[in-house]
Parts: structure tokens; C-alpha cells; sequence
């Protein structure tokens, strides 16, 4: 009863006497909140998740992209997805271009596979068109349903493990040995320690509820470095670069190729399941949910980051997609789009911050990748280890994914594992037939490509 009566007391104190545009627009009332929660909320989430204009074009540039445009395009693009996501579906959800997808654009797919970083914008392109068309119809449903839980869950964990050895090599604390493959590199290059010392610092001031904890630690790291002379100082603030070196330059047609259909497949699966998994995440928190157990505006929500995922594409980005950090914003008060609209505008605003971005070394983002990383390898705690036909294709994906250096290898490596395993062993109708068909796609690419 007394936690009822706070409830209508607080809905009292946030409705309006003479409700205005803003509240009418974005239904503050209604969702018991006001025009300041709802900003400092969207400060908190764009904070949280701000290491990603710094990260991103790093890893973008190593694909052969112009740092600057790179940077830029990665404001631009979260900036466009977040105000889509809060005028469309008014959801309090920031996107940005995602972690584990950026690194299997540039490192798989630009350099194991050896495409131009066109091309690669090309197959970004055309899976985000893919994830439009099963937004709009029942498709989305029918293949969300068609993957099993346990593959699911494994696909977030190995882009996790994925990122995580990418980090690790970028630090030097994992370095290539022609004996054993791998080995560990010497902390005695400051560079190394410095990595190390980002990603510990993350994870404790993480859990000591620090705001900002990632980009404070990167921060933090790069000044050590600039006193160290490890960094050269060129500003904090100056006139956006020019996106012009990104701009439109996706190269559609070089995508159409038989050889691509692995990788924009995986493009379309790792974003399409983490986009729901983060969607359905937030909802809860946000009180989204009505009292059937309905989402309200998941349709829309899905649609705003499908198409964010294409004209992300058009600016130069990998995969935009709705970011778990939104949570954090939730969790300050946030309930509505303008949440999302303020996490566009202060990325629109981060645009002028271009020489500190070009500042922020590899071993202060390596120690970022190293700890967001972790955070992804949780989702293996959902699966069911007591089935070793559900359990082994998760590992086989989650494995797979850093030793091959691919996520569709990885992801291909599991579908076929697990389709295989339940035939063997009498389980062949648990297979759905939209699994059996990617099977037959993944032995394809593998016997003739």
C-alpha cells in the first residue's frame, strides 16, 4: 500500500498542470517522468557509452578508413539511430555502431578475407536491409524462433571472446609465437602494462558504480600516457573532419557475391539477436511492458534499428544497433525518446571533440575492448549444460569465432554442429527447417568456396 501511494504521489508530482509539446510528443505523464529525468538520464547513457567514438574509429582505421571520417561517421551514425529510435518508436534506447561487429568488419572480413572496407560497408548495407524487410513482416519472428536458445546465446559469448582476443593482441599482452601459435607478451613495454592497467581499472571502478567508468579509464590511461610521452597532444576541440572519404562510398554491387553470403548472414544474425536480446532487456527495466506481458512499440523499436543498420551504412559504420548500456540510463529514470534524443544530440555534439579522439591510444581502447568483452561472455550462463547436444554447438560457436578469427565461421561451425548432433542422436525434429536451409548454405561455402 505505502509503496502504491509513493507511485501516485510521484505520478502527481511529475504531471503538469498545462501539459507542453514535449510532454505530449514523448508522453512524460503518462510514463511518470519528467523533461530533467529525462535528460540526465540520456546524459548518463550517452556517458556510459561514449568510449565507443573513441574505440570505433581505431578500429575503423585499421581497415584502411580515414580516422577522421571514421570518427565522424561513427557520431553521425549513433546520432541518427538514437533520434530515430526516439521519435519513431520512443524508446529510451541509444545506438551506436556495434562492438564485435566493428571488429569482424575490419579484422575478418577486410583482413582475412582480404575485401575492401567498400565492399565490407556493401555487405553492412545490404544486411541492414535484410533486417528492415523481416521488420516489417513476420519473418523477424519466424527466424528469432527457428534459432535455439542455446545458439543464441552463444553467438553474444563468442563475439565477446572474439573482441577479447582482438584486445588482447592490440595490447601486446597475447603476441603471435611461430612455436606455439600464441604467447604472452612482456609487461615490461609500458604500453602492454598500460592496457592492463585500463581494463583493471574499468572493472573496478564498474563495480564500484562509478558514472562513466570506461571513459574515465580511457581518459585516464591516455593522460598517463601523454605524461609519459607516449601521446602527442594536438587539442581537445576543433571543426568536425570531413565525412567525405566515407560518405556513400559502400560498394553494393562488389557485396553480391556468393563468397559474401556467410558474412552479411552473420552481420544480420549477431545484430538481429542483440538487438532483441537489448530491446527486451530495457523494456523490463523501463516498465514497457503492459499488463498482458505486451511490449509497447517493440515492432517500431525494431524497425528504428533495423534502418539505423542501413543509413549507418550510407555514413560509413558497421551494423548500428541499440546499446545494453542503455540500462544505465533507464535505471537513472529514463522512460521515453527523449532519453534517445538526448544521447543523438550530445553524439552530434562530440563531433567538435575530433582532436581527442585522435589522441585516445590503442592500449587505453584495447583495455575497453579487454573488459566489454567479459561482460559479453555472461550469456553462456543461460545454457543448459546438462544437454550435450545444446551445450557442445554453443561451445563449438563461442570457440570457433576467436580461432578462426571469423564470427560466421564461428556461427557456421555451430549451426552445423548442432543441426548434425540432433539428427545422430534422434532429435532431428527439434531442427527447424530455416536452420537445415543455412546448414545446406554453410556446406556450400565451405565445400566450394
Amino acid at each position: 500500500m505505502e509503496s502504491t501511494k509513493q507511485e501516485q504521489q510521484h505520478a502527481l508530482a511529475v504531471q503538469p498542470q498545462n501539459p507542453g509539446l514535449l510532454d505530449r510528443f514523448f508522453k512524460l505523464s503518462e510514463h511518470r517522468t519528467s523533461v530533467k529525468t529525462e535528460l540526465l538520464a540520456g546524459l548518463t547513457t550517452f556517458v556510459t557509452m561514449a568510449y565507443i567514438i573513441f574505440v570505433n574509429p581505431n578500429i575503423m582505421a585499421e581497415a584502411g578508413i580515414d580516422h577522421g571520417a571514421a570518427f565522424v561517421a561513427t557520431c553521425v551514425g549513433a546520432a541518427l539511430g538514437c533520434l530515430l529510435m526516439g521519435l519513431y518508436a520512443n524508446w529510451p534506447v541509444g545506438l551506436a555502431p556495434g562492438m564485435g561487429l566493428n571488429a569482424f568488419f575490419t579484422y575478418t572480413v577486410v583482413g582475412e578475407m582480404g575485401y575492401s572496407w567498400e565492399v565490407a560497408l556493401g555487405a553492412v548495407f545490404l544486411s541492414g536491409v535484410l533486417f528492415m524487410i523481416m521488420s516489417l513482416s513476420r519473418l523477424r519472428e519466424w527466424l528469432l524462433n527457428s534459432i535455439p536458445m542455446s545458439l543464441r546465446f552463444a553467438m553474444g559469448a563468442g563475439v565477446g571472446l572474439f573482441l577479447g582476443l582482438i584486445g588482447l593482441k592490440t595490447a601486446g599482452i597475447v603476441v603471435d609465437n611461430p612455436a606455439t601459435l600464441l604467447s604472452m607478451g612482456s609487461f615490461a613495454e609500458p604500453t602492454t602494462l598500460l592496457a592492463a592497467i585500463c581494463f583493471l581499472m574499468i572493472t573496478v571502478l564498474s563495480h564500484r558504480n562509478v558514472f562513466g567508468a570506461i571513459l574515465v579509464s580511457m581518459l585516464a590511461v591516455t593522460g598517463v600516457g601523454l605524461a609519459l610521452g607516449l601521446v602527442e597532444y594536438n587539442g581537445l576541440v576543433s571543426m568536425p573532419p570531413s565525412l567525405a572519404p566515407t560518405f556513400l562510398a559502400m560498394d553494393v554491387a562488389g557485396a553480391f557475391n556468393v563468397a559474401m553470403v556467410s558474412v552479411i548472414l552473420a552481420f544480420l544474425f549477431v545484430n538481429m539477436f542483440d538487438t532483441a536480446g537489448t530491446l527486451m532487456g530495457v523494456a523490463h527495466r523501463a516498465n514497457l511492458v503492459d499488463e498482458n506481458g505486451q511490449i509497447q512499440n517493440l515492432s517500431r523499436a525494431l524497425k528504428a534499428d533495423s534502418t539505423s543498420s542501413v543509413v549507418g551504412a550510407f555514413v560509413g559504420c558497421p551494423p548500428v544497433t541499440s546499446y545494453v548500456e542503455s540500462a544505465s540510463g533507464v535505471a537513472a529514470g529514463g522512460r521515453t525518446g527523449l532519453t534517445a534524443i538526448t544521447v543523438g544530440l550530445l553524439f552530434l555534439a562530440a563531433m567538435f571533440f575530433a582532436p581527442l579522439a585522435g589522441m585516445i591510444p590503442a592500449y587505453a581502447t584495447a583495455g575497453a575492448l579487454i573488459y566489454v568483452a567479459m561482460l559479453m561472455m555472461s550469456g553462456m550462463a543461460h545454457i543448459d549444460w546438462k544437454d550435450h547436444t545444446d551445450t557442445i554447438p554453443a561451445i563449438v560457436t563461442v570457440v570457433m569465432m576467436p580461432l578462426t578469427f571469423s564470427i560466421a565461421n564461428g556461427i557456421a561451425l555451430g549451426f552445423l554442429t548442432y543441426a548434425t548432433l540432433k539428427l545422430l542422436t534422434g532429435q532431428g525434429s527439434k531442427v527447424s527447417v530455416s536452420l537445415y536451409v543455412l546448414c545446406i548454405v554453410f556446406i556450400a561455402k565451405f565445400a566450394f568456396l
